[in-house]
């Protein structure tokens, strides 16, 4: 009992550097811009996400990789639009579709919903959405949703 008790605590000792090379998380990772391809209606390859956490909320951003890729640019815009809707109207589908599983966070954003507020802002070369609530809650559910992301992505973002 105590080698199992043992054993199962080194398997969760291991360092996130460690998950990343596992195959296992490819084959998630894959899953994940394969859903996410299907889902958000453009090429994860030819595009860059960012999830950037801030003092009030944070910032959903994605651009196309390409200046001339109007194609994905376009497709961004329209994306990250419709999030931001279903977002104000607690309706979090998309990234459940994506991620096979409920983010964290997801269920306090949803109640909090009137608490939260989300705006849509074209860039250049894509869209953003930025996150903002003066909710002590709901910041700490939005950062919960955002750090998620960063880490299913593995965008690299910062998680503070």
């Amino acid at each position: 009992m105590k080698i199992v008790l043992l054993c199962a605590l080194m398997i969760c000792a291991v360092s996130y550097a460690d998950q990343m090379q596992c195959p296992m998380h490819d084959q998630h990772l894959a899953a994940v811009n394969e859903r996410g391809d299907h889902v958000m209606g453009f090429d994860h390859t030819k595009t860059t996400h960012h999830f950037l956490l801030n003092e009030d909320g944070g910032i959903i951003r994605v651009v196309a990789n390409d200046a001339t890729d109007h194609e994905s640019r376009d497709a961004i815009r329209m994306h990250i639009q419709h999030i931001a809707s279903l977002f104000a109207d607690g309706n979090f589908e998309m990234p459940m579709l994506i991620h096979d599983r409920i983010p964290p966070g997801v269920d306090v954003m949803k109640q909090q919903k009137n608490k939260i507020k989300y705006q849509y802002h074209e860039l250049e070369n894509g869209a953003e959405v930025t996150i903002q609530t003066d909710d002590r809650d709901a910041l700490a559910a939005v950062h919960d949703f955002l750090r998620f992301q960063i880490e299913d992505h593995q965008t690299g973002d910062p998680l503070k």
